[in-house]
């Protein structure tokens, strides 16, 4: 291969790394680089800002779009996204969730798709995803969740969509595909118990995770395309108080829980058995209620939203857990983190 082909060969291998925040008080999302020294310098605030208090956020599985849910109307706001930060907001769906706040966003793993959970029937609101922008609402589900809901993810394969919500079940999953939601799955055979605020997929799809508002505070189960299994064994150390948000390591042998009482971030090893013993707390600790969390794409970090500043705590990721904690930001979010999500481009 000749030296130019290696050169631009290289050229295409670099990622860089990016990590947001969103919070109670205006720009109500912070965005900053990312790299294994840590946080950069924060992007410039969008011009046009979310309206109110956030509390979700997600970026597009190839690093182009960010949205942002949160309390007043239109209650998701979207973004292009590019190394240079935020891009001009985009246009509103023309038909907007059907009121209060916009507690979960994901978008669907190809891109195709963005979809809300929030606190008015129908609780749940799905709409084609472009470079344009929104497309027209997909119908609502024909059995919506029981409540308020309060959180979504996407199966990885993007075959499933599932809304963690208050009142039993306290979870609802769909199956999912072009022409949006299909007939509800089967409720699982033991419930969370309460509302679940949390809810992640495990990155092979084999597993669902949801945090909740009771004991035993996290509960997960297999998931195939039947829909869920039996749930599996509870955590032998749970953690400590309510869970509020749950994320998978990108290679899926790890699972966190953000959550109320110290330490509140509580993580274990993930296998196909189920939970393994949980990993020692991290020597520094988030500073209040844990709220988010989310790992980076390369599975080196691990980022926790909390209450009390620095609103966001960052910690190195391995095998053996939590490494020292990362240095905050030079300019902190401004207020409770309520969401965290990490994303890339290749370039």
């Amino acid at each position: 291969m000749s030296v130019l082909n290696l050169l631009l060969a290289a050229k295409k291998s670099i990622v860089s790394q990016f990590v947001a925040a969103v919070h109670f008080t205006t720009p109500f999302v912070t965005a900053y680089p990312w790299s294994v020294a840590g946080f950069g310098t924060k992007f410039a605030n969008p011009a046009t800002l979310p309206t109110s208090t956030a509390v979700s956020v997600a970026f597009t599985q190839s690093g182009d779009a960010v949205a942002v849910g949160h309390a007043t109307s239109p209650f998701i706001t979207t973004y292009p996204w590019s190394g240079a930060g935020f891009g001009t907001k985009f246009a509103n769906p023309s038909t907007l969730p059907a009121g209060s706040t916009g507690y979960g966003v994901a978008f669907s793993p190809s891109g195709d798709a963005v979809a809300v959970s929030h606190s008015v029937s129908s609780f749940v609101s799905a709409y084609p995803w472009s470079g344009a922008g929104f497309g027209t609402k997909f119908a609502d589900p024909s059995t919506l969740p029981a409540g308020d809901s309060r959180s979504i993810a996407f199966s990885p394969s993007g075959d499933a969509v599932a809304v963690g919500h208050a009142n039993s079940p306290n979870i609802t999953a769909y199956p999912w595909s072009g022409s949006g939601f299909g007939t509800k799955f089967a409720d699982p055979s033991t419930l969370p118990v309460g509302t679940c605020w949390g809810t992640a997929f495990s990155p092979s799809g084999d597993a669902i995770a949801v945090s909740h508002n009771a004991s035993p505070f996290i509960s997960v189960y297999p998931w195939s395309v039947s829909g869920f299994g039996t749930k599996f064994s509870n955590p032998s150390t749970l953690p400590t108080g309510v869970g509020d948000g749950v994320a998978f390591s990108p290679s899926g042998d790890a699972v966190a829980v953000a959550h109320a009482i110290s330490p509140f971030i509580t993580a274990y090893p993930w296998s196909g058995s189920g939970f393994g013993t949980k990993f020692t707390n991290p020597a520094t600790l988030p500073t209040g209620l844990g709220w988010g969390v989310a790992f980076s794409p390369s599975a080196d970090a691990i980022a926790v939203g909390h209450e009390v500043s620095p609103f966001i705590t960052t910690y190195p990721w391995s095998g053996s857990g939590f490494g020292t904690k990362f240095t905050n930001p030079a300019t902190l979010p401004a207020g409770i983190v309520r969401g965290v999500a990490f994303t890339q481009i290749v370039s």
